[in-house]
């Protein structure tokens, strides 16, 4: 029988996972899948994918979640932080070297002629994305409905995001309980592999024995992150009150709370904030955060560290109040995370049955759809139009005469490349980087 790897021979394991966690939560899913469950065995697809299923079921990142919550099941709080920390850190650290590149050559014509090929790929993967998602939660028409609702309600009446998650949530809780069948459809990223992995063949086994100690120690260690989390929050509210890193403190922490759904429903609020509200962006620079976030290993969630990073800069006038503005909203995005796996992980099993939690996020990956639609609409706008007017209600207007060809012409070769071609992102990426670049050249990208 094979013997369990202790922590320093899991650690390298867990770094390759982070080196290789490009594209969003399926693929990084689907990368842990491959060799956590496929190559390793030290997990079954049962519990990996009940785990899951408990992830998504927390706000914030889930393919994070994920790693932190396997590394507590295989080596407790060690092993949690060790596998949640190196899932952040290569992104992390790409991120803040990429802002300090976009903050000092941003308009150098070489930097911005990247960049605008590489807003017509990100409009394409929230295309893409849009179509995926849907295919998954879209099971039967009050699914859909569900979805044009959540559309609607965001695009058209600027509903606030946090709403739209509580209002479906509500429904499907109270769906299930009526025993209405439409809410009780799965959902879920899938775990991506073809050949069945028994629990029993692993590992870790079918059945965890948690010990009491076990539980405990979980607990202190959950209360330990809220602590990290929240008394930073408050002695800066204390210290700096009104400044841009109690703004960036208060707001992502919400956020932290709040962002059920992925990466691409959190930044169609994100984008209603920071661009519209906080004015730490402009509607352009935010797909570019979207650019680098793609292009780099983690969490697709590491744009906001971009976003509080350019915020700060801009606000005090320096780039190292900007690399804190950075540090601090990856702080308070990220440290809630652990608290959530930590407080929540001991009892998860009770969650297998609760038939009214999974259709409440049945209905909240419905809504979902929605407000990644909204999204792409809204980078659509922004991407191809140089100008935009204010329409009847919330809606925002393209000004049709402000068309950049340029810019369209891109966005549907990304769009042709992605759904027709099928090419993989780093493909897509690079070559609408390098058609980018040629139509600056060309002085075709204004």
């Amino acid at each position: 029988m094979r013997e369990f790897p202790t922590l320093a021979q899991a650690t390298p394991v867990w770094a390759r996972i982070a080196a290789l966690s490009f594209g969003g939560p399926a693929g990084q899913i689907a990368v842990m899948h491959r060799v956590l469950v496929e190559e390793k065995k030290w997990i079954g697809d049962d519990r990996f994918l009940h785990a899951l299923n408990f992830c998504m079921l927390l706000p914030g990142p889930e393919a994070q979640q994920l790693a932190t919550y396997i590394g507590w099941l295989m080596h407790g709080v060690r092993g949690a932080l060790v596998a949640g920390g190196l899932f952040i850190l290569p992104g992390a650290l790409a991120i803040m070297g990429l802002s300090w590149i976009y903050a000092i050559w941003g308009e150098v014509g070489f930097i911005s002629g990247l960049f605008f090929g590489l807003k017509a790929a990100v409009l394409a993967i929230v295309v893409q994305a849009v179509v995926r998602v849907g295919k998954r939660a879209l099971k039967n028409n009050v699914m859909r409905a569900i979805a044009a609702a959540s559309f609607v309600a965001i695009f058209v009446l600027g509903a606030p995001f946090p709403l739209i998650v509580a209002a479906s949530g509500v429904i499907g809780w109270l769906g299930a309980r009526a025993g209405i069948a439409a809410f009780l459809v799965k959902g879920g990223h899938g775990g991506g592999g073809k050949t069945h992995v028994a629990d029993a063949e692993t590992l870790l086994g079918e059945e965890l024995a948690l010990t009491a100690e076990g539980r405990a120690g979980a607990f202190r260690a959950g209360l330990a992150a809220l602590a990290l989390w929240l008394v930073p929050v408050a002695a800066i509210l204390l210290a700096a009150p009104g400044s841009v890193f109690a703004d960036i403190a208060v707001y992502f922490s919400k956020l932290a709370v709040l962002t059920f759904g992925g990466a691409y429903a959190v930044l169609a609020w994100v984008a209603q904030e920071a661009v519209g509200t906080y004015h730490w962006l402009q509607p352009g620079e935010m797909l570019d955060g979207l650019g680098m976030a793609e292009t780099t290993p983690g969490p697709l969630i590491m744009v906001l560290q971009f976003v509080g990073f350019m915020g700060a800069a801009r606000a005090e006038g320096s780039l190292w109040a900007g690399t804190l503005g950075g540090l601090l909203t990856t702080w308070v995005t990220f440290a809630p995370c652990f608290a959530w796996i930590f407080l929540g992980a001991p009892f998860m099993e009770g969650l297998r049955s609760n038939k009214a939690l999974s259709a409440a996020l049945t209905a909240v990956t419905a809504a979902v759809v929605g407000v990644i639609l909204n999204l792409a609409l809204w980078f659509a706008i922004h991407v191809i139009w140089a100008e935009v007017t204010p329409g009847p209600l919330a809606l925002q207007l393209p000004v049709w005469g402000s068309i950049n060809w340029s810019a369209a012409a891109l966005s549907v070769l990304a769009l042709v490349a992605v759904f027709r071609l099928k090419l993989g992102m780093v493909t897509m990426l690079g070559g609408a980087a390098v058609l980018g670049l040629a139509a600056h050249l060309m002085g075709l990208a204004g």
